[in-house]
């Protein structure tokens, strides 16, 4: 027997060890985990998402009807407030042309006014008609004349001045510079604010409650993910992260579509209103809703409630997990 040649049952004492590994199997190396802890389609995920896109519809609708309220209540008060009217009433004694006559004769004289338009008795009995009906016989009835005056841009009138000589000369002639209508406008306006926060409001609550019952969902439906998750070291932080980013995502994605809806809708009416400007109809809707138009800070004011959206949904999506990871500890 060779004594190069090894016993049975004994090693080669030439054999190295390293020599094993050629033949030993290849082992695959371990492939990266690439599915996230919340699934990123699901009928729950799809759900929040849709409720996202007509939270997010609602409040740029109620923000648009604000703003464009606040545009047509400012052009109503720069209309009326560029003109003053001036009431003869017809007295006992007194010649009611007369003192039309010499009612815009003394505005005519006074500082700031542009121009003066005298209406005719059939002209200041047309005004009430929408009131009393049309066919009536007016005639025996005391109905005031009527003066409307156009203020002068370039320079500030003189109201009180007019106000004292009409007082002075013309004891049957009020002047009305309409400043009640003004508050009143004003106050509708404002009013008309507080409505759009208020649904504004409840929209955003309602959202965050939206959110909250879908992050307890999703914390529930994933528990025993998270659970191994924490046995191998995850923080905190890390899980409700990678919630935050899940809800971000979602709350993107819905409040782009009830914001472009929004936005389109808008965009329709905006044309719709230019196309028929020069009709009859365009022009009696204008002059009741204004323009149709939110302009470009409404725009503004849409793309910035989308994002805000995003943003409360991540947070609540961020505190709830945070809270739940506290009751599981």
């Amino acid at each position: 027997m060779s004594t190069t040649e090894p016993l049975e049952g004994m090693a080669d004492p030439m054999h190295e060890p390293w020599d094993d590994l050629h033949d030993a199997p290849s082992i695959a190396p371990a492939e990266p985990l690439s599915a996230a802890i919340v699934p990123k389609s699901s009928i729950a995920g799809r759900s929040l998402a849709a409720v996202v896109a007509i939270m997010t519809f609602l409040a740029a609708l109620t923000t648009g009807a604000a703003m464009l309220v606040l545009n047509a209540a400012s052009d109503w008060r720069a209309d009326v407030g560029r003109e003053v009217t001036i009431q003869v009433r017809p007295l006992p004694g007194r010649d009611i042309e007369a003192d039309v006559k010499r009612a815009a004769e003394i505005a005519r004289a006074t500082r700031g006014i542009a121009d003066v338009q005298v209406f005719s008795k059939d002209q200041s009995a047309e005004l009430v008609e929408p009131w009393l009906g049309n066919g009536l016989k007016l005639d025996d009835l005391p109905i005031p004349r009527m003066i409307v005056i156009k203020l002068a841009s370039s320079a500030l009138p003189d109201l009180a001045a007019l106000r004292s000589a009409l007082a002075t000369q013309v004891s049957s002639a009020s002047l009305d510079d309409h400043r009640r209508w003004i508050e009143r406008m004003r106050t509708m306006a404002g009013s008309a604010v507080v409505g759009g926060l208020a649904v504004l409001g409840l929209v955003l609550a309602v959202t965050m409650l939206s959110v909250t019952f879908a992050t307890r969902g999703a914390m529930a439906t994933n528990r025993p993910t998270v659970e191994v998750l924490h046995y191998v070291g995850a923080t905190d932080r890390f899980v409700a992260g990678q919630f935050q980013r899940h809800f971000l995502v979602l709350g993107f994605k819905g409040g782009a579509i009830g914001g472009g809806a929004a936005i389109l809708l808008f965009g329709c009416l905006e044309a719709a209103s230019a196309w028929h400007s020069g009709t009859a109809s365009g022009a009696e809707s204008t002059a009741l809703f204004g323009s149709l138009s939110i302009g470009a800070s409404g725009y503004l004011a849409i793309v910035a409630e989308i994002l805000v959206m995003a943003i409360v949904t991540a947070v609540v999506s961020r505190h709830t997990v945070n809270r739940t990871l506290e009751s599981m500890d």
